[in-house]
């Protein structure tokens, strides 16, 4: 019963609603204009086309728009998994589409799924096909193709972006898939609180969104339909009319709350290997940076619930606390530092308490990167030769031979002097004067910078 409404295929409803042309895909409508190069990749007759590569989240059609152009070109089309394929499948493609061209005159698609996976060598194979014309490439991935594709296959195709489904298309794909025979055809209805949640759950992603009306759907036909209770007024009444109200059909519902108890949780796009991990970090530290803690808290818990490596949120909040807090509340470094070990001690999913503790403290602490600017100043220094030799009095003088090279004559013990500062020089001759550290005016370092300017006053003899 579970099945009833879906058809006798067994294939996941995702596979079932796939379009059959280009009219029929869902959103990219940037993409599927009149005359855009997938437009005329799926014109039947046409001699040839650009390689393309296609990039974007998953859901968002990427395998679907292959598919379409499959089904609507005349050409002959060929599928490879980057997990599975290797060079050797990738050379006997390209052997027989030179073979088919020369022999039949027929064009060639191949369609290279999840191209990312492939590595530099096996790129390096498709080049000669692609180059020469003996296959038209259709190749997907979810990662950006600056860093995942190599530069000669690059500049050899069409980059197209595919974007996140808006709600409204997600939304037309859902009521479609009720409706039409490849899905329910008609056998349950979606009201529209469950509609908005699939949309809200799905984030733009066509497939998650088909799976979750998929398992909440499945799961009201499960339960068999009862007719409407018999009231007291009809014990009486005419039989026949109570017979023809029990053979009315009544149609299961998918309300919110089947939504809810068939869906576990909202499974969030993120690839901790590819862009949009450095995406969703760069968020996290810019909303700690920008001393929201509500911002940084949402990114924390996209992070978690994706599945990324606490102990790598753990090392940001380190350089966070010392890069963007600093000397404003150097409390912060000994809080991300605490928090970082605690995750290596109790693991998941209570690690993500001390996260929190640690975003929020950072986040609502002044902020100062006065210590991060100044030892990058140093080493800029040092990186372009401006440097000297360290003061004579400021050399070690322990080893034998020492003093007799006058190292540590004229040394001053701080501690003996007059508020533990003797006035003394530091820096090497030749960056008397330079001054690195310029403290800010926030939290703790404005302390700190009152202080420093009556050291360095001592310092200098002043």
């Amino acid at each position: 019963m579970a099945n009833a409404g879906l058809g006798s295929s067994t294939a996941p409803l995702a596979v079932r609603m796939r379009p059959r042309s280009l009219d029929e895909v869902v959103g990219q409508r940037h993409l599927l204009r009149d005359g855009s190069p997938l437009r005329r990749l799926a014109t039947p007759g046409a001699r040839s086309g650009q390689s393309v590569i296609l990039w974007g989240p998953p859901g968002t059609g990427k395998t679907t728009i292959a598919q379409a152009i499959a089904a609507s070109s005349d050409r002959r089309f060929v599928e490879l998994s980057a997990v599975t394929a290797g060079v050797k499948d990738v050379r006997q493609v390209m052997e027989e589409a030179l073979s088919t061209r020369d022999l039949y005159d027929s064009q060639t698609v191949l369609f290279l799924d999840e191209i990312h996976r492939f590595t530099k060598a096996q790129q390096d194979a498709l080049l000669p096909g692609v180059e020469n014309g003996w296959v038209t490439l259709i190749a997907a991935t979810t990662e950006n193709p600056s860093f995942s594709v190599i530069s000669p296959l690059l500049s050899r195709s069409l980059l197209l972006t595919l974007e996140q489904l808006p709600d409204d298309e997600l939304g037309g794909l859902l009521d479609r898939a009720v409706a039409d025979p490849r899905g329910f055809g008609g056998r349950v209805v979606l009201d529209d609180a469950a509609r908005a949640s699939i949309v809200r759950l799905a984030s733009g992603d066509a497939r998650r969104a088909l799976t979750i009306l998929e398992a909440s759907g499945s799961h009201v036909l499960a339960v068999p339909a009862t007719a409407p209770e018999e009231s007291e007024d009809d014990e009486d009444g005419d039989e026949s009319e109570v017979d023809a109200d029990l053979d009315v059909d009544v149609l299961p519902v998918v309300t919110d709350a089947i939504v809810a108890e068939s869906v576990d949780a909202a499974l969030l796009r993120y690839d901790r290997q590819g862009d949009e991990h450095y995406d969703v970090i760069s968020a996290f530290i810019k909303s700690v940076r920008g001393s929201d803690p509500d911002g940084a808290l949402h990114w924390l818990a996209r992070m978690i619930e994706a599945g990324e490596d606490a102990r790598f949120i753990g090392r940001r909040l380190i350089i966070l606390a010392s890069e963007d807090v600093g000397m404003a509340d150097p409390q912060g470094l000994v809080i991300a530092t605490a928090a970082a070990q605690a995750v290596q001690l109790i693991g998941m999913p209570e690690g993500r308490i001390p996260l929190a503790e640690a975003t929020v403290y950072l986040a609502t602490a002044p902020k100062s990167n006065r210590s991060y600017k100044g030892v990058d100043a140093a080493i800029a220094d040092v990186r372009r030769g401006a440097f000297g030799r360290v003061p004579t009095h400021l050399r070690d003088a322990h080893y034998p031979g020492a003093k007799r090279l006058g190292h540590g004559k004229g040394y001053r013990y701080a501690h003996d002097a007059p508020h533990g500062v003797a006035t003394q020089q530091y820096l090497p001759d030749e960056l008397v004067g330079t001054v690195y550290y310029d403290p800010g005016a926030h939290g703790y370092e404005r302390e700190v910078a009152a202080r420093l300017e009556r050291i360095r006053a001592i310092l200098r003899g002043d």
